[in-house]
């Protein structure tokens, strides 16, 4: 495996963490409070810091997915690349986040927001591919 695949991963993983910060954490904040039975409790300082850190490791595991997704599909350019994670973006998350909307009892802002904040952290990754493979 290349350096540059690898510096990709990185970086895909770090811009995805701020991007989700944005859109599962800012955005519609408020609104995660409408439904507060549907949250799992957590009390006390820092007592979000486990999930938080484990979601950003995750976010990781995505970047890792998709960059490895676009070299294993030969892709050499970063439109490719960007098929590539919206394709993957399409079979995963972008069903999984509508359908859970659907059933969860969740403010419909914050399933449109983690809808395209799961979208956006595909992008990134396959941007990052695109200029590690092109």
């Amino acid at each position: 495996m290349s350096w540059m695949i690898v510096a990709a991963i990185i970086v895909a993983g770090i811009v995805s963490s701020f991007t989700d910060w944005f859109f599962m954490g800012v955005l519609f904040h408020d609104r995660y409070q409408k439904y507060p039975q549907t949250w799992w409790p957590r009390s006390g300082p820092g007592a979000e810091r486990g999930a938080i850190m484990t979601s950003t490791a995750l976010g990781f595991i995505t970047a890792a997915a998709v960059v490895l997704l676009c070299e294993y599909a030969g892709v050499t350019s970063i439109v490719g690349a960007l098929i590539v994670a919206g394709l993957a973006a399409a079979a995963g998350p972008l069903v999984t986040t509508i359908t859970n909307g659907m059933w969860i009892k969740i403010d419909p802002a914050v399933t449109a927001a983690h809808t395209i904040g799961y979208i956006v952290r595909f992008l990134v990754a396959g941007i990052a591919a695109g200029i590690a493979l092109s």
